[in-house]
């Protein structure tokens, strides 16, 4: 093991798959390689892109790609897709946009499954992240399932977040039912020279005016991905916001604040995993009859056994 990780740290891609293979798979070896692979971490620029299924994301993270390595930068992909009901493995769908890079030794692209994530982008997708940081990829990409009231998790994992919209969708009546304005670091208006694309600029900003004012005003771009259009204008606002949060206190607290997220997120699953062994032998010692006798009740149980849990850690 610490063999792949050395390897992986020195950029080989199949290591660095194979961690990654680990972390999907929930290896007892996980926690392992997290912790050798933390310290080489936090020098990426993290990048999520999220919106509408049909959006453009595909084409939009293909040219920002492109863009990126013109700057010499290493790069990483995550391309979040449904998870199959079958198999429990990522639904590839148009990834295979981005199969012009699968040979690039600069590109690394992985397609990984919300693994029934509510927030579409599951545990495994921010240790990926993770992974990628440490072994050398100066940008990751972060490509989510799509955009509702439940798929906001991309901010607890994403320093930047882009928003793409396209017109004709009705993304303006869907940003303001989603409550995901605060999400968005940074809006794409995609396929912008469809009809309607400066009425969603306009739009989008009209909120932005009612929305309390912050320190960083997410800038409106016109893009259209197919045809190469606005590409360096998006990088350059995404470069922009990066600047932003390495200079201000506002960054600074937004770090320290996915930093808490990063523990929580770690002590809910060990605790419901310590919850779940405790259940498990308890359940066969006849507790069941004695709730439906009503001998007992599930609120005293359900303390009993975190009484349990924690006495035992000590």
């Amino acid at each position: 093991m610490d063999q792949l990780i050395q390897r992986a740290l020195s950029g080989e891609p199949r290591s660095v798959a194979r961690l990654i293979s680990l972390v999907e798979s929930d290896s007892p070896f996980v926690e392992r390689v997290m912790k050798q692979l933390y310290p080489h971490s936090g020098k990426a620029q993290i990048i999520g892109i999220t919106g509408s299924p049909g959006a453009g994301k595909s084409t939009l993270v293909d040219k920002l790609i492109r863009r990126f390595k013109k700057d010499g930068k290493q790069v990483g992909i995550i391309a979040v897709d449904p998870s199959s009901p079958f198999s429990g493995g990522a639904i590839l769908g148009d990834r295979l946009r981005m199969q012009d890079h699968a040979l690039d030794p600069d590109v690394f692209i992985r397609s990984m499954g919300t693994r029934g994530s509510l927030g579409g982008v599951s545990r495994a997708t921010h240790e990926a992240a993770l992974i990628l940081d440490a072994c050398g990829k100066d940008v990751i990409l972060i490509e989510t399932v799509g955009v509702g009231q439940s798929e906001i998790d991309i901010v607890k994992i994403a320093d930047t977040v882009c928003l793409v919209l396209v017109p004709g969708m009705g993304d303006d009546v869907q940003i303001m039912k989603a409550g995901i304005m605060e999400i968005a670091d940074v809006f794409l208006v995609n396929k912008a020279d469809r009809e309607g694309a400066d009425k969603v600029v306009a739009d989008v900003r009209i909120m932005l005016d009612l929305s309390p004012q912050k320190a960083w005003r997410p800038p409106v771009l016109k893009t259209a991905a197919e045809k190469d259009t606005g590409i360096d204008e998006a990088a350059a606002a995404i470069d922009s916001h990066s600047a932003f949060l390495q200079k201000t206190e506002e960054g600074r607290m937004r770090r320290y604040a996915r930093l808490e997220m990063e523990v929580e997120g770690i002590l809910r699953r060990e605790i419901a995993s310590l919850v779940e062994r405790a259940w498990a032998e308890r359940k066969d010692q006849g507790v069941l009859e004695a709730l439906e006798e009503r001998r007992m009740d599930p609120y005293s149980l359900a303390g009993d056994l975190l009484d349990g849990v924690f006495s035992a850690r000590g």
